[in-house]
């Protein structure tokens, strides 16, 4: 009997560049953050190349010498050749630039670092210009991701909701377009009908399909968000808690412990991409329901928060956020000031908020003394303790009690529907008396609004 064997895991090598102002710890977070993308991609980093330089290399991010370095992880010459891709020449000469990095093509490959396995992909963890992501392929001769590139695919492998969808390859479409590369000889033919317009190139005609696909995209996508829009007004009386927070702070965990459904919980970056909506459990009155959204990270691609701005519309839309921090991250603070960040940018910035710090079973207690000074209004728990979910859970309902209103609504007998709303809110007391239902109740002042309106 033969034994399953898994495929073999593509092996990757990082690249990061410091640049001045960027300090020790910020750049090994980043890194760190960056080969949990590649783990959650099912990449296996195998090295790291980083250099301090005063800015990116324009043409090859890094200097020459430090892509010779990279080379030697993937087998590639360390030079870009000169002339386009398959008719490079071999005998012109080298300019001497830095930050060029192109060279005579008749150099051997770089010897592979010791006792290592070749690399068949390289991730930087920096934005990279079509420029740049070419002339690296070109002298690594590896498959060559920026960290933008990395979140996409990422996103791409998982959303499942149809707007989800829709909303990552809006955003993929977007990337690629500019990174297009001419494949034949960039000749310019006049076309017929439905055909290469007058002078226009291969290259542009796999452009402007791309626009075309795009538009048709944003179509479908209005008017499934339009749909949503909708279902969300019908939500609208009923108080709402979005969990917002960097990715993998916790948040889906915490949402299956408040609501008891069946989220989808992994340990990974981005696990969830699509907003999940359950009412708190066990059921409040009033009903309050809770929304598990997108994770944020740093330099998230602003195509992706452009195109995840209906998910992120159950923050704006929220009562209250949940802002859920993995307190056992070194780096939490800043991961803190990135959510913010994303919140102001989508205009959540004056939703009332409440700090969560996660995670709390994996802080020493003297630390959490120190949070406690730092943080005092916050709530640190762990989500997979039933007591601290409790304590979020009163947290919750205490909050949107303080702005509750308690009023005296007498309902007479006929008026079935108006008697139906009011078990929807807290009824504190209730006496039958002969002009109708004497009711004491506490709820938002929308709320009883709405109910008076149904009275005769």
């Amino acid at each position: 009997m033969s034994a399953t064997t898994e495929a073999p895991r593509p092996k990757a090598v990082l690249v990061s560049v410091q640049l001045p102002g960027v300090i020790d710890g910020e750049q090994q977070s980043s890194l760190k953050e960056l080969k949990r993308l590649c783990q959650t991609l099912g990449f296996e980093v195998v090295g790291e190349v980083t250099q301090k330089r005063q800015s990116l290399g324009a043409a090859t991010l890094v200097g020459k010498g430090k892509l010779r370095e990279l080379a030697a992880w993937t087998g590639g010459k360390g030079i870009v050749p000169k002339g386009p891709p398959g008719k490079a020449k071999a005998t012109e000469e080298d300019e001497e630039d830095e930050d060029d990095g192109t060279e005579p093509a008749h150099l051997e490959a770089p010897p592979a670092p010791t006792g290592e396995l070749r690399a068949t992909v390289i991730v930087i963890d920096h934005e990279l210009s079509p420029r740049q992501l070419r002339n690296i392929e070109r002298a690594t001769s590896a498959e060559v991701l920026d960290r933008t590139g990395v979140i996409i695919e990422i996103f791409h492998r998982h959303a499942s909701s149809r707007p989800a969808r829709l909303q990552v390859e809006i955003a993929r479409l977007t990337y690629v377009a500019p990174r297009l590369r001419e494949t034949g000889g960039g000749e310019r033919q006049r076309g017929g009908v439905g055909q290469r317009g007058a002078g226009e190139s291969a290259l542009e005609l796999d452009r402007r399909k791309i626009r075309d696909r795009i538009s048709e995209l944003k179509t479908e996508l209005a008017a499934i968000e339009g749909e949503s829009k909708t279902r969300r007004a019908k939500r609208q009386e009923a108080l709402r808690v979005a969990l917002v927070g960097y990715t993998n702070a916790g948040k889906s965990s915490l949402m299956r412990g408040l609501t008891g459904s069946p989220v989808f919980i992994a340990d990974k970056l981005f696990a969830t991409l699509d907003t999940t909506v359950r009412a708190l459990w066990p059921e409040s009155r009033p009903r309050i329901l809770v929304s598990d959204t997108v994770g944020f990270i740093k330099k998230l691609p602003h195509d992706l928060v452009a195109s995840f701005r209906s998910t992120l519309d159950e923050a704006l839309e929220a009562s209250l956020l949940l802002q859920v921090v993995d307190a056992a991250d070194p780096v939490f603070r800043a991961q803190l000031q990135v959510t913010r960040e994303v919140l102001d940018e989508i205009g959540a910035r004056d939703v009332p908020w409440i700090l969560v710090l996660n995670k709390i079973d994996k802080v020493a207690p003297t630390e959490r003394e120190e949070l406690l000074k730092e943080f005092p209004a916050a709530l640190l728990v762990s989500a997979k303790d039933p007591e601290d979910v409790r304590r979020v859970r009163d947290t919750i309902i205490g909050t949107f009690e303080a702005n509750m209103t308690e009023v005296e609504l007498v309902v007479p007998y006929n008026a079935g529907s108006a008697i139906g709303e009011v078990h929807k809110i807290h009824v504190i007391s209730e006496s039958y008396e002969e002009d109708g239902v004497h009711y004491r109740v506490r709820a938002p002042q929308s709320a009883i609004e709405r109910i008076r309106a149904m009275l005769p």
